[in-house]
């Protein structure tokens, strides 16, 4: 049997939007609506949180355990070597990376992405597709094995922040030689990455989040809540200015000569 591992960033830091995870509606954290979504999903043998050892992360150990999953603490600026180290200890044969940004990520899309990674093994690693997925949906499958090479491999800053920037970066999608890739591309359409926002890295992204589980519940698929936008404009307004991908944009601002500890 083929074992999928899943494994979502969570921090207490944020720079743009402290303890963003941890913002209640409806009393529940956003942290714990995203695990319990992700739980849902029906490809996945195992969930685990990659946190880090800042003072906060206590609070998202509590969460942790009151739903279930496990949890592994690291590095806070080496991402990569926490992600690995939170994967290694399970043997997977394929790695499932989403991030505790997106409290809304769809169990559905997270199958659909794993079943066409399995069905097609000649791939090292698939993601959802940018220009055809709102931002918050992101879901990328990738083998152990693929894992392991980043981690030995990767060098520069961004690529040790972002976990699967090396990977991508030399992957054939993206004109790489290193890795064989594939954009999964949205079987409902395309809903760019830029036009919808339901993720959380901003206090505006919230106020949307918040209004979309006020009025929808935490159960309705990515598409519910995309339609519930389009159809209230003054809503949908509020986050869409930001850019999908502005930290990774810093990161490759900030790159330099990385050393591995």
């Amino acid at each position: 049997m083929v074992k999928v591992l899943a494994i979502t960033q969570a921090r207490y830091g944020s720079t743009r939007l402290p303890a963003k995870i941890l913002k209640e509606v409806n009393g529940t954290p956003l942290l714990e609506i995203h695990l319990r979504r992700i739980l849902q999903a029906k490809t996945i043998n195992q969930v685990k949180i990659a946190t880090t050892d800042e003072e906060g992360s206590k609070f998202i150990v509590e969460i942790a355990n009151r739903v279930g999953v496990d949890y592994h603490k690291g590095s806070v600026d080496d991402v990569l070597s926490r992600f690995y180290d939170t994967a290694a200890p399970e043997k997977p044969d394929y790695v499932i990376r989403l991030t505790s940004d997106c409290p809304l990520i769809d169990p559905n899309v997270i199958d659909a992405v794993v079943t066409y990674a399995i069905e097609h093994p000649e791939y090292d690693y698939v993601r959802t597709q940018a220009a055809s997925f709102p931002d918050g949906l992101d879901t990328e499958v990738m083998k152990f094995s693929a894992l392991e090479k980043a981690f030995k491999e990767a060098t520069l800053k961004s690529e040790r922040e972002h976990v699967t920037a090396y990977i991508w970066k030399n992957g054939s999608a993206d004109g790489g030689t290193i890795y064989k890739t594939y954009n999964f591309p949205n079987p409902a359409g395309k809903f760019n990455a830029d036009d919808y926002r339901i993720t959380i890295d901003e206090p505006e992204d919230f106020e949307v989040i918040k209004a979309l589980i006020e009025n929808l519940g935490i159960e309705k698929g990515w598409k519910d809540y995309i339609d519930y936008l389009i159809e209230h404009k003054d809503l949908y307004a509020i986050n869409s200015k930001f850019a999908n991908n502005e930290g990774y944009a810093k990161s490759i601002a900030n790159d330099g000569v990385y050393v591995k500890k």
